[in-house]
């Protein structure tokens, strides 16, 4: 990776060109959201109402100052539906970016030929209040269920940790763009970091 300089004014990586960096995840609280949602360029989605027993665990975004965030990922866990500890990361992303194919564990920038639009969606979520088809992304690690589609003609990833959690997309989740919650972000109840964001 090469910084701006003389010759660039973005980073640059020798083999993909420009890139929008990541920029360091901060412990979660609705100041840190806040911060991200000022900043994006993309939507900030989250399940609102979360899941009961579900809490808000980070933040992280792509792009610089300059350019602002061009991918945002949205960390909540919780009770999964068939028991123990779930986590879910729901990734909105500028086409070429990868934020979302990082976090499901696949080569590129997007989900390739392991999204099969040819065959019908496996769930759907309400996103922005638009009913949003998202398929499931085969070639990812044994321990996650990814899916994928777009939003707002976005990416939308959704990466579940364990692979059984993935029923938890099923219940025709509401997801919300925070930039658009205003007031209600201060009630969004936080956890511990997820160190899914750190190293997915």
């Amino acid at each position: 990776m090469r910084a701006p300089g003389l010759f660039a004014d973005s980073w640059q990586c020798g083999v993909h060109g420009t890139v929008h960096p990541l920029q360091p995840v901060v412990p979660p609280s609705v100041e840190a959201l806040v911060v991200v949602t000022n900043r994006a360029r993309v939507p900030v989605w989250m399940p609102w109402p979360l899941p009961v027993g579900w809490l808000f665990t980070g933040v992280a975004c792509a792009g610089d100052d300059r350019s602002g965030g061009r991918a945002t990922a949205v960390a909540c866990s919780g009770p999964g539906p068939l028991g123990g500890p779930g986590e879910l990361l729901l990734i909105a992303e500028e086409l070429g970016v990868g934020l979302g194919a990082r976090f499901a564990g696949i080569p590129g920038p997007d989900p390739g030929p392991g999204m099969r639009v040819d065959k019908p969606p496996h769930v759907k979520v309400l996103a922005a209040g638009r009913p949003t088809p998202l398929w499931h992304v085969e070639g990812t690690p044994d321990d996650r269920a990814v899916f994928a589609g777009e939003a707002c003609g976005l990416w939308l990833w959704a990466v579940v940790w364990p692979e059984q959690t993935g029923l938890l997309m099923y219940d025709e989740m509401v997801l919300t763009d925070l930039r658009d919650a205003g007031a209600e972000v201060d009630l969004v109840p936080c956890g511990a970091l997820s160190p899914r964001l750190l190293s997915p």
